[in-house]
């Protein structure tokens, strides 16, 4: 095998042109298999095959420095940089992450996880090499999806006044995760099929080869001059008026072809565009026909592209689309956006039922957030249904646009809590405490499916700014027992006793439920508090907890910095300074990827884990409890 033989970015040097297509082949087929059984990001890294190995030949790796924006689609660089190895153990804890990361290999030269960054990132190290004098190439690489993305305008715009080489690679699959959307598609669609340029490209090759003797050098002469030809053929020529020179578009599955005009940009002394075709899951049948189910897939059947496991149902993010469907169909303000994730978030559903009221925006979660709130100040009642770790990228528009004006936009917020094998950019652990700090801004989580449909009712119906958040995966079937209605700033009592107390938030109640029968098992009265809001902390339940107990404790899916723990610990220690508060939260760093219960074990926020930490906190002091207990 052709593979076997690269330990590093150079060994492909050595193989002859005719065994590229042999090499690709074997990528997919290891790929394809290897993704099969650990799961992982299948129909993008299909796609970039070729186009990898033409940066791997045209570069010299390490030393030139390739960004890729989103970093899913690096596996094969990750192949070709002596990665091979790895993939036995991808996205597991401990093992090889799915991104790139620069404390992984030389040849990851800078981490992502969210898009549109890799242009401004590749930007910042070209200009860093001109002032340090290196002698090196950077190349950014970044998807059509992704140029939905502010951001990547806003690199474009600085980079057209390098003066220096910097190298901008599109690959245009006509995809995200979902189909693209929007004018930048529509015009990288009309790139793509101009049929007036292509044409004439293909006429007046045909007709300079033919030519005896002198054809080719003709042909090949009129190859060079290109770009000026295109200037009047190719609609548009956003980037050439930017001043960032345009190369392509070329084919993005013919190795030879892109390396010829890889070494071509190297020579452009400024910003240069390749633009790349490529079909996003090429190569296997079920990813080249569903490529947004293939975008992120569990273990699979190779035969049937079919999951090993049946999906588990319902999830909270199935809950939420049912539900807002229900509630958009008796109230005609309620409007959906999403940032590219009509399949991720549940919004799919509404888009077929309510094609009118349903908004997907691309990857450009700042302007889902403000066009949200002027959606709200108009009348309409919008939910925006959005991933935890990417909703960070629209902070300063909730705080300013949104919370600022008390507009009535309620945000449905996924994956929240540890979500696992995506690791550090995609663990939703800090939505509470960078949205605790907003004024006029009400947070909620539910314990189980049940709770979930009633604060979506609730928070349709509520007046001003209101954020529910909820995890990945199989929504909580427990406690149904326990249905009080919602009411603001109120927790909801589970058991009462007295000596423990656990107040738990959203997935935590279900640890809470755990540990109270651990307890109880060893002779500890528990009481257990379904705490509902961390913001407003529901205080009045605090006080009637302090009067009856010795401990405390808080329990939450969440840094503990910012968090409803370090705001209950406050409270309590101010108003009850004889109460003892224990916070049970997440530590005060990023979490690498890694299956979610080995994560919950590892960071002590497991059943067991708690156990041992309260019968610690309490072994000194049981005897006060027990005095507390019998009063």
């Amino acid at each position: 095998m052709l593979l076997e033989k690269i330990e590093r970015s150079s060994d492909m040097k050595n193989f002859r042109e005719e065994e590229y297509p042999l090499l690709a082949q074997e990528i997919r087929r290891f790929l394809i298999e290897k993704i099969s059984h650990t799961g992982g990001h299948l129909a993008s890294n299909l796609g970039v095959v070729e186009l990898t190995m033409a940066l791997h030949l045209a570069f010299d790796l390490p030393k030139d420095k390739i960004v890729w924006d989103v970093g899913h689609q690096a596996y094969t660089h990750k192949l070709l940089s002596g990665r091979r190895e790895g993939f036995d153990e991808l996205r597991q804890f401990g093992g090889m992450s799915g991104f790139p990361k620069r404390k992984e290999s030389p040849y990851d030269a800078f981490d992502t996880g969210h898009s549109s960054t890799s242009i401004s990132a590749g930007l910042g190290i070209a200009q860093a090499r001109e002032l340090m004098g290196g002698d090196y190439s950077v190349i950014s690489v970044i998807g059509d999806g992704a140029l939905t993305g502010g951001m990547a305008y806003e690199a474009l715009n600085n980079a057209a006044q390098m003066k220096k080489n910097f190298i901008i690679v599109l690959n245009d699959n006509a995809m995200s995760i979902s189909k693209n959307v929007g004018g930048m598609s529509r015009y990288l669609s009309s790139v793509r099929t101009g049929e007036s340029y292509a044409e004439l490209k293909r006429g007046v090759d045909k007709v300079l080869t033919s030519i005896p003797v002198i054809g080719k050098n003709l042909s090949y002469a009129l190859y060079l001059a290109k770009n000026g030809i295109k200037q009047f053929f190719v609609p548009g020529m956003l980037f050439e008026d930017m001043g960032i020179t345009y190369l392509g578009p070329v084919d993005g599955h013919n190795v030879k072809e892109m390396v010829q005009v890889f070494k071509e940009a190297k020579r452009v002394r400024h910003a240069v565009l390749v633009h790349v075709i490529t079909k996003k899951g090429r190569g296997y049948a079920p990813a080249e026909k569903n490529p947004a189910r293939f975008h992120g897939v569990e273990p699979f059947d190779i035969e049937t592209g079919k999951p090993l496991k049946e999906k588990i149902y319902p999830s909270y993010t199935d809950v939420f689309a049912k539900k807002i469907c229900e509630l958009a169909a008796k109230n005609p303000k309620v409007v959906a956006l999403t940032a590219a994730m009509p399949d991720g978030t549940g919004l799919s559903r509404f888009a077929k039922q309510f094609p009118e009221r349903f908004f997907d925006v691309g990857i450009a979660e700042a302007h889902a957030v403000t066009s949200a709130a002027g959606m709200a100040s108009a009348g309409l009642k919008p939910v925006v249904a959005v991933y935890s770790s990417f909703l960070q990228r629209g902070y300063d528009q909730i705080l300013h646009d949104v919370c600022l004006q008390e507009l009535p936009v309620l945000f449905a917020i996924d994956r929240a809590g540890l979500v696992g094998s995506d690791g550090e950019t995609h663990q939703g652990i800090f939505d509470l405490s960078f949205l605790s700090l907003v004024p006029g801004m009400s947070i909620l989580a539910p314990k189980n499916l049940w709770e979930l449909q009633s604060m979506l009712e609730f928070g349709v119906k509520f007046e001003s700014t209101m954020a529910i958040r909820y995890p990945r995966g199989q929504a909580y079937r427990g406690l149904k027992e326990f249905a009080a209605p919602i009411e603001y700033g109120k927790a909801e009592m589970l058991y009462e006793e007295s000596g423990i107390a656990l107040f738990a938030l959203g997935s935590m109640v279900s640890t809470g439920e755990h540990v109270r029968e651990k307890l109880k098992a060893r002779g500890h009265a528990c009481t257990l508090v379904n705490a509902r809001f961390v913001k407003p902390l529901d205080t009045g339940m605090l006080d009637r907890l302090c009067g009856k107990h010795s401990l405390i404790v808080t329990m939450e899916e969440n840094v503990l910095r910012g968090g409803m723990g370090m705001f209950a610990a406050r409270y309590i220690q101010t108003h009850h300074p004889k109460v003892r508060v224990l916070s049970v939260a997440l530590p005060d760093a990023y979490v690498e990827h890694g299956n979610v219960t080995l994560l919950r074990e590892m960071l002590g926020i497991d059943s067991d884990s708690v156990l041992e930490r309260i019968l610690k906190e309490t072994a000194n002091g049981y005897d006060d409890i027990k005095e507390r207990r019998d009063l």
